[in-house]
């Protein structure tokens, strides 16, 4: 597979295989699908109506117990870590991965299953530029449990990891880059693995309901109980860069930095990931455009209007800065002291009301909906509002750019969109809002 390192990826073709799940103990079948540029990897429960998806961001996890969980709403997949580590390191950016029930097959306990499976559907460039992460000062986050990441700058991705077990049994290290070449050699073939006063544990959980020897290693005391031997002296170490590189896939961008683990886990490693979204959702902001451009790139007043039905003093966008591809857009408001909720919100302490904010999010997305759509033969309907958070004050004087991106859609009457407010190249406020199409 030739790949060009700076572009996105997808899979060449769909490709498929099926097995048992780790904890559920059912019978699943997993395909990869191509998705395109800046699609990222999309779970897709197919035995469910509507055949809902999920994306693989940091913001979906829900539970790390012996594994990641990822879920939108009442939807949930189990034990993505292998998937998402085998397409992290092997450079695919975009697929859907289409499941007939809650879990992947667990294979042999590693990610070599999938690792074939992303060579017998290839890897193709795509056209637009692949995301990173660049490190640009160390960070770290450390558990209760003497669990530690470090995060170190460095010009490609690196992970150090040291693993010990119980009373420090099965000590192991190793360092070594990621590049597909050494993950498919070096990393992809170490199992899972578990310590036998961890089993029942586990099974009065209801999980492992489909562990074996066949696709697990189970360490008891000195002794090693497996089918086969250990594929590496040093397997365990391997496995758990395994599992590191499949929970920062949660960031969404390819992470140019140096990881040095010790002791890690799911939750550490979880918590990793939040850091670097958190930190790239600041550096977004202070790199949006400030200035407001005139020319084609957006919208001005009078084409706002013209789009959206609201009016003084209800219309919370001055003007469109721009979009950005087909899911972005950036709007501007200025906040004056002739706002007339600054009457009675308040008074003499003015600050602009959360849900003002909440609504110019909402009328900045049905911009970008509409703009989709190419119609404005609809009216869009503000249904619910998700992790909606208030950061700092706004205050008269004050330009607020409003940012949305379009991260799902159903037919032409559903659409969720992730939004925030930025002032002084700070974020204010920000939610995951959802809306309904009905016609006028």
């Amino acid at each position: 597979m030739a790949i060009t390192p700076e572009l996105q990826h997808t899979v060449g073709k769909t490709a498929g295989f099926g097995g048992t799940s780790l904890h559920t103990g059912e019978k699943v079948s997993l395909k990869l699908h191509p998705a395109p540029a800046d699609h990222g990897i999309k779970f897709k429960r197919k035995d469910l109506q509507d055949e809902p998806t999920i994306d693989a961001k940091i913001d979906n996890l829900k539970t790390v117990e012996r594994a990641t969980t990822l879920g939108e709403g009442a939807v949930r997949v189990h034990t993505v870590e292998h998937v998402l580590s085998a397409l992290s390191a092997m450079d695919v950016d975009n697929a859907i991965v289409e499941m007939d029930a809650n879990e992947p097959p667990i294979g042999d306990g590693s990610a070599q299953p999938y690792v074939d499976l992303i060579k017998k559907a290839g890897v193709t460039a795509q056209e637009q530029p692949r995301k990173f992460f660049d490190v640009r000062e160390p960070m770290h986050v450390e558990s209760k449990t003497g669990a530690l990441l470090v995060l170190l700058p460095d010009e490609t991705f690196r992970i150090s990891c040291t693993q010990a077990g119980p009373n420090n049994r099965f000590a192991q290290f190793l360092s070594t880059e990621i590049t597909p070449a050494i993950f498919e050699r070096e990393i992809a073939p170490a199992r899972t693995f578990v310590y036998y006063e961890d089993v029942q544990p586990l099974i009065e959980k209801n999980l492992i309901k489909g562990g074996s020897l066949e696709n697990a290693i189970v360490v008891r005391g000195e002794a090693v109980l497996s089918k086969e031997p250990l594929r590496f002296s040093d397997e365990f170490v391997r496995h758990k860069i395994l599992d590191i590189i499949g929970d920062l896939a949660l960031v969404g961008r390819r992470i140019r930095g140096h990881v040095v683990a010790v002791k890690p886990g799911h939750a550490v490693n979880a918590e990793l990931a939040r850091e670097l979204a958190r930190e790239q959702a600041r550096r977004s902001a202070m790199s949006a455009p400030r200035a407001v451009p005139i020319g084609n790139g957006g919208l001005d007043t009078d084409e706002v209007m013209q789009i959206l039905p609201h009016r003084y003093p209800f219309l919370m966008v001055d003007r469109v800065i721009g979009f950005e591809g087909e899911n972005k857009i950036t709007a501007v408001k200025s906040i004056t002291i002739n706002e007339p909720f600054f009457q009675g919100h308040f008074p003499g302490h003015p600050v602009m009301p959360g849900v003002m904010q909440v609504e110019a999010m909402a009328q900045v997305a049905s911009l970008l909906l509409f703009k989709l759509a190419k119609t404005t033969s609809r009216i869009g309907y503000f249904m619910s509002a998700d992790s909606v958070k208030f950061r700092k004050p706004v205050l008269p004087g004050d330009t607020m750019f409003i940012h949305a991106e379009l991260t799902k859609s159903r037919g032409e009457r559903l659409a969720k969109a992730k939004c925030h407010c930025v002032v002084n190249d700070a974020v204010v406020s920000e939610g995951e809002l959802m809306f309904t199409f009905l016609d006028k």
